[in-house]
């Protein structure tokens, strides 16, 4: 059985031979990845700069028109300090990337047709939130959230509209999936109450979930933090993957009341467990995950954390979190 079938039947939880599956290499070591990932090429036509500042930081511009800053040897990441929607009047003006435009994905239709035997996923930008909040920069957007919604759904749209141009690029060039990332948690809460989740921006996960389904792909959903708010009405709009990085933070119950309508895709909790460095509790964790979230006869694929550094993770705990995957994760003919 191909990768591709494995995850395939992962996600209609139709009794694979095993979990799903998506690790990096260790110590030069392959290990198993279902998945193959397709993204954009660079849009020839944007000049990306990169300088450091007084203070120590990188700085560099994206080609959404945002610039940002890192501490260099800390992130991988960094934050907007300068976005390109000063005013709402900017919005006017605002010429978007060209991430829909088809000649950008000949590279990554070239390489669906070279992995046949993966599943596919295509990298979409966000599913509104994730670029809109930098295009304002992230505390004037949130206000924005509060004081002018109906702005707020415009820029919203606006990025949305692009989305949708990438998912069907996607489903023409062979992909089975589209991914993003929207961090929508802190520790503690939403970052906007639930009431204001549904009104400005549940619309834009019906218009994404919508549509890809009808190009007949699946939707691959990461988010940070907690969010168990809003994971019901992610369920009923139809989000097919969540990747959580901290299943913990929701609790394995919780989680495990959606399994057999959704799938989790996770490490072991990157901010309690991992942190343990401790092997047997981070197996012991494993195990849980694979009978409780995956206890459907699928619906959970196991993956590694990919930015080590930035929380201080030894590649080795994360290991042993794969070892524990491949012993426990099997399901019986």
């Amino acid at each position: 059985m191909t990768s591709r079938e494995i995850i395939q039947r992962v996600l209609a939880c139709d009794n694979p031979p095993r979990i799903g599956l998506t690790y990096s290499d260790y110590n030069g070591e392959a290990r198993i990845n279902d998945t193959a990932g397709l993204g954009p090429s660079p849009d020839p036509e944007f000049d990306s700069k990169t300088w450091s500042d007084d203070r120590g930081g990188t700085c560099w511009n994206d080609e959404w028109g945002c610039t940002w800053r890192r501490i260099e040897g800390k992130t991988q990441g960094g934050e907007v300090i300068d976005p390109p929607i000063k005013s709402w009047k900017d919005l006017e003006t605002y010429q978007p990337p060209t991430l829909d435009d088809p000649a950008r994905y000949e590279k990554a239709a070239r390489e669906a047709q070279q992995q046949p035997d993966k599943y596919k996923l295509g990298g979409i930008a966000a599913c509104s939130f994730n670029k809109a909040r930098y295009l304002r920069k992230m505390e004037e957007y949130l206000m924005d959230c509060a004081g002018d919604p109906e702005m707020v759904k415009r820029l919203n749209r606006m990025v949305s509209d692009i989305v949708l141009r990438q998912v069907d690029i996607y489903a023409d060039i062979g992909a089975d999936g589209v991914f993003f990332c929207e961090d929508w948690g802190t520790q503690e809460r939403l970052l906007v109450s639930p009431a204001m989740w549904q009104e400005v921006f549940r619309p834009t996960f019906e218009r994404l979930v919508g549509r890809a389904h009808e190009r007949g792909l699946t939707v691959w959903m990461h988010s940070c933090g907690y969010v168990r708010d809003i994971i019901p009405d992610l369920v009923e709009i139809g989000v097919d993957v969540f990747q959580f990085d901290q299943p913990e933070l929701h609790t394995f119950d919780f989680l495990a009341q959606f399994a057999g309508r959704v799938t989790y895709w996770c490490p072991v909790d990157i901010q309690t467990t991992l942190q343990t460095g401790d092997r047997a509790l981070i197996r012991k964790r494993a195990r849980e995950m694979v009978e409780t979230l995956g206890a459907k006869g699928g619906g959970f694929i196991a993956k590694d954390y990919t930015d080590n550094m930035s929380i201080g993770l030894d590649p080795l705990w994360q290991h042993w979190g794969y070892e524990a995957f491949l012993e426990y994760g099997k399901y019986e003919a």
